[in-house]
């Protein structure tokens, strides 16, 4: 798999990528990073890459022509076709099976925003994948687009020590009706801590035994922590997300203020 990832602050990702399971990712060949920063596609001597936003407002707004530009360049630099990504509170929010729809991808290019948002016009051009990391807004498309690539470098093959590794997670469990469940509870040694033991069944050797009590665990504890596992009806800002995008006339950049100064971001 190659992952480009376009922008304004490639430095972040460098140690992230180096270590731990992005890293042994990358060593194994399982994944090549390459990082591309946003100015290099400006045409001004600033190297500026964004502007006020029409109709007023705090914060700037990425401008259309660097991104257009680098997604075209980048894309270009290779022959296989990328799966365009953008990081956004605005987007559908991460999945478990989303992850692994992506990583069976051979190539993807990540956008990380910044700022209060991108001008919506080059979002609609480039019409990318749009994906939220949860219902907040952080100072940049940055984090949450190291969030992804973790998700999805862990599911490679080779990547974990154990090759059921993945499939034991929390969201990759399912339940007979194809419904994703946490992960059951886990321990080690001490056998006994603080006066709490560890569960008789884990301890007698019987893999049927501990395959069922670990089964019902999940199912228990998902019914405890995250019912709407179990039962997904619509929440009203799933309704809403799941709403086609409205021409209004009048925005032409697509963020959520999340402080009182330019360097606020949409992410």
């Amino acid at each position: 798999m190659r992952i480009d990832v376009l922008t304004l602050f490639p430095d972040m990702f460098r140690e992230v990528l180096a270590t731990s399971m992005p890293g042994r990712a990358a060593s194994s060949g399982a994944v090549e990073y390459h990082l591309h920063d946003l100015r290099n596609w400006t045409t001004d001597r600033h190297r500026t890459v964004d502007d006020r936003p029409f109709g007023g407002g705090p914060g700037m707004v990425m401008m259309c022509e660097p991104l257009w530009e680098a997604v075209n360049a980048v894309e270009a630099s290779e022959t296989s076709p990328a799966r365009r990504v953008l990081l956004t509170p605005q987007g559908e929010p991460l999945t478990q099976a989303r992850v692994e729809e992506l990583a069976a991808e051979p190539r993807l290019l990540l956008v990380a925003g910044h700022y209060e948002g991108i001008d919506e016009r080059v979002i609609e051009e480039l019409d990318p994948l749009e994906i939220s990391i949860g219902d907040y807004v952080v100072s940049g498309g940055e984090l949450p687009a190291m969030v992804l690539i973790d998700a999805l470098v862990r599911l490679l093959p080779g990547v974990l020590g154990h090759a059921d590794s993945a499939a034991e997670d929390s969201f990759s469990t399912r339940d007979e009706s194809g419904r994703p469940l946490l992960d059951c509870p886990h321990f080690t040694r001490p056998r006994t801590w603080h006066d709490r033991e560890v569960p008789d069944v884990l301890l007698g050797g019987d893999h049927g035994a501990i395959a069922d009590w670990r089964r019902e665990q999940s199912v228990e504890r998902t019914r405890r922590r995250r019912p709407d596992l179990l039962d997904p009806s619509p929440r009203p800002l799933d309704v809403e997300r799941s709403m086609s995008r409205q021409p209004d006339g009048g925005t032409a950049a697509r963020g959520e203020h999340s402080g009182d100064g330019p360097g606020d971001s949409d992410s």
